[in-house]
């Protein structure tokens, strides 16, 4: 395997980590999360669950093994309520938008062009969530913050 080849296997095995982690984050926000948000929240997880298996599909396609869930994560704050289930939300959001970030960059054609829709529905996400947006989602040196991670 070239290096290049690696370089995008790595990004979407990372891809898919994040993904198993959202699916995992979302699962506390759907416990958390007020009736009048809760559709949103079904909606996202919904929406990781088949990105996520999308992603196990492309990588076994390739010869290789998908990384496999944690059998939990540790989340970044407590979530105690509704409020923090909707920040944790947008955190899980940023997150994955990071990820596919790197996917984007790493990968070429059509696997790129579908990261960066994935990209663009977690920054999406992110701001419905959040209710503001962020100058280059997906990018953490643009815009100040750690640097993303699969833990939700």
């Amino acid at each position: 395997m070239t290096g290049t080849a690696a370089g995008e296997l790595a990004a979407l095995q990372a891809a898919l980590a994040a993904e198993h982690a959202a699916v995992y984050g979302y699962g506390v926000v759907g416990g958390r999360i007020g009736e009048a948000r809760r559709a949103e929240a079904r909606a996202a997880y919904d929406a990781h669950r088949a990105r996520r298996d999308a992603l196990a599909r492309e990588v076994r396609d390739l010869g290789v093994r998908p990384v496999a869930a944690a059998a939990a994560y540790a989340l970044p704050f407590q979530v105690p309520d509704s409020a923090a289930a909707v920040r944790l939300a947008a955190v899980l959001e940023e997150r994955v938008a990071g990820v596919y970030s790197d996917l984007v960059r790493a990968a070429g054609g059509a696997r790129r062009s579908e990261a960066a829709g994935a990209l663009r529905e977690a920054a999406v996400r992110a701001v419905r969530w959040r209710g503001g947006s962020v100058a280059f989602p997906g990018l953490a040196e643009r815009a100040g913050t750690a640097t993303p991670s699969a833990t939700p």
